[in-house]
């Protein structure tokens, strides 16, 4: 297991400068996501992309010693506004097309929240934005991997797992964060739900994330950096290890000033496990 960093935890700059940043930091890998954490050129819209930039980023960042683990595509992909949805869909399938040239083997999303009630209409819409993305990453040898994610369509282990059944493809995989799937309700069950995502997801699983949470008093959640909060830590390695072992996983929630403390407390916990 292999800690790297989100990308634009450290703010949106240049991307020679962001490669010099994530490695004086110690990272070897980073979640990318172009337009949250590269300023040198507008990633908002699809077009952009071409084989020189593509292989320049990646040659920047190995050159510092990191790859890129995984792209990131914060994007709707169900959005009511059929323009905008296929804007999102084209911007993702962009990220698939140049993905190797990146050096990165997966592209990413949770799916998007809604801001209405949702329906069977919603699913079909997402489960066909799925297959269209799938049907791209075929053609690229690229994983779509789908994050299940609090207030999302997708929110649950056991949505995804539905989800993934319906779709019956080998090119989708799942993007695994356990702090996304605790909520007030569930936190002092959250050995359970640690579980069920691991035994519903655990063979899809191509990168995983790391925050922790807390239960506040006034019932709400919090995220926190990884080791700041209440989360299960060593049940989570051990699964991860048992499932997926040399899985990337990707740190988020921190500051720069608390990446080293952090990484470290997720090392040492692995290394308990493995002892």
């Amino acid at each position: 297991m292999s800690v790297g960093v989100l990308a634009h935890l450290f703010g949106k700059m240049p991307y020679k400068q962001l490669a010099v940043e994530v490695s004086t930091h110690g990272f070897k890998h980073v979640q990318l996501a172009l337009w949250k954490a590269v300023d040198d050129y507008d990633f908002n819209k699809a077009g952009l992309l071409n084989p020189g930039l593509a292989t320049d980023i990646r040659e920047t960042f190995q050159k510092h010693g990191v790859s890129i683990s995984v792209l990131a595509c914060y994007l709707h992909l169900y959005h009511k506004d059929i323009v905008t949805r296929r804007e999102n869909i084209d911007r993702f399938k962009e990220l698939i097309r140049y993905a190797s040239l990146l050096g990165a083997p997966v592209v990413a999303a949770e799916v998007g929240k809604p801001s209405w009630k949702v329906s069977n209409e919603d699913w079909n819409i997402l489960k066909s934005t799925l297959e269209e993305l799938i049907e791209e990453g075929e053609k690229w040898g690229v994983f779509v991997g789908i994050e299940p994610a609090n207030d999302h369509l997708i929110d649950t282990a056991a949505s995804l797992k539905h989800m993934l059944e319906e779709l019956n493809s080998s090119q989708i995989g799942v993007v695994l964060d356990p702090g996304n799937l605790l909520t007030a309700k569930n936190f002092h069950q959250q050995d359970q739900v640690i579980e069920e995502a691991f035994h519903l997801l655990g063979d899809h699983i191509v990168a995983c994330h790391a925050k922790d949470r807390i239960l506040l008093e006034d019932n709400s959640i919090q995220t926190v950096p990884p080791g700041k909060g209440k989360m299960n830590y060593a049940l989570y390695v051990k699964l991860l290890e048992q499932y997926k072992p040399k899985c990337n996983i990707i740190m988020e929630a921190a500051k720069p000033y608390e990446m080293l403390e952090c990484k470290y407390y997720i090392e040492k916990v692995q290394q308990a496990v493995k002892d």
